[in-house]
């Protein structure tokens, strides 16, 4: 299988492993746009979202809380973090985006 194409886009980090991420892992970017960074992850398809969201705030930004954060997938909040990566609807490749939960007002 070739790569996703997300392991071509620019990061600074190296690949996280997540959970028991063997011959089916799932590539995936997540991209912390408060940081302006991102984290790519490999991750079996059974590994919750919460987990893969805590590995990558933990690695882009480890002094924040989890709980302070939502992600998404295709622009949708995922409301239950204990769902599986393959629950959630992440393929290979698929990019989630991890925020703030309450937008905070530019100065």
């Amino acid at each position: 299988m070739n790569a996703p194409f997300v392991t071509t886009l620019r990061t600074s980090r190296k690949l996280i492993r997540v959970g028991s991420a063997g011959a089916n892992a799932l590539t995936i970017r997540v991209e912390v746009p408060e940081r302006w960074d991102v984290a790519l992850i490999a991750a079996a398809p059974e590994t919750s979202v919460l987990d893969v969201k805590e590995a990558a705030l933990c690695d882009v930004s480890p002094d924040d809380d989890p709980a302070d954060y939502v992600i998404k997938l295709r622009g949708f909040e995922v409301l239950d973090e204990s769902v599986s990566l393959a629950g959630a609807g992440a393929r290979n490749g698929s990019i989630f985006l991890l925020t703030n939960r309450r937008r905070r007002p530019v100065r």
